[in-house]
């Protein structure tokens, strides 16, 4: 009778070891006598005991953090930028046997490429042209990890922390750029000003009677205003008939 539990609790422990359940995100690769066999899942595996081994892999995306790396960019400013990468599994033997630890290698080969990349690139590039050096990025990380089954889908630049005295000049830099700007928009508004006037008084010296109109409008608006007492000129045109009427007389 003792015999017996001691081979149903061997048994049991045998079961143990050998099943092994799967979730749907992962896969596991079988070793057998330290050579790979396979890699299986998910649901169900059955390994044999002491010959099997096997190494579980999630093939969901992650999403890590890169720390922020000092950088000089090409025009020589010292800056501090972080970014985050996308990436999984997509090859569970080549992530196992090719490299010792995947994510440890993404994650410093991360940190090498972004430092390389943005001291390659000047501070105005790094600034405006963002999703260029996420494209980049992506293109190298992606180039590299492919050999150890892992394909990198996105990278993204997320802060660049400048010095103060650099974040001074950007800031004198733009209200320049601002100043620039109005004072164009106000010289050509000038110039069509201009302009208008001296198509006006084209109009004006063709027709002389339009002289005149525009006398009286001006008068009628000078009119409505709340003045004790106006004074206009008259136009001498105006008089030139009563001056004849009377040299006549």
């Amino acid at each position: 009778m003792y015999g017996l539990g001691i081979i149903i609790f061997l048994l049991l422990i045998f079961f143990f070891m050998a099943i092994k359940v799967l979730n749907e995100y992962e896969r596991g690769v079988i070793f057998r006598l330290g050579r790979v066999i396979d890699h299986k899942g998910p649901g169900l595996i059955i390994l044999i005991p002491v010959i099997d081994r096997m190494v579980r892999v999630s093939l969901r995306t992650v999403a890590m953090d890169v720390p922020p790396q000092d950088v000089i960019t090409r025009d020589n400013v010292s800056v501090k930028v972080n970014a985050v990468i996308y990436f999984r599994v997509m090859d569970p033997t080549k992530a196992v046997i090719e490299v010792e630890n995947y994510l440890y290698a993404t994650s410093q080969l991360a940190q090498t490429t972004l430092r390389s990349v943005c001291g390659e690139s000047e501070l105005d590039e790094l600034l405006a042209e963002r999703e260029k050096i996420n494209v980049q990025l992506q293109e190298i990380l992606d180039r590299h990890t492919d050999p150890w089954g892992v394909k990198v889908s996105m990278v993204e630049v997320k802060h660049i922390d400048l010095p103060s005295e650099m974040q001074r000049a950007i800031a004198r830099q733009a209200e320049a750029e601002r100043e620039r700007r109005a004072k164009v928009i106000a010289a050509e508004g000038e110039f069509q000003a201009a302009t208008r006037l001296q198509e006006a008084a084209t109009i004006i010296a063709k027709e002389p009677i339009a002289l005149q109109l525009r006398f009286l409008q001006t008068l009628a608006e000078v009119a409505t205003e709340k003045n004790s007492t106006t004074i206009f000129p008259v136009p001498i045109d105006l008089l030139t008939p009563f001056l004849k009427k009377s040299e006549k007389a």
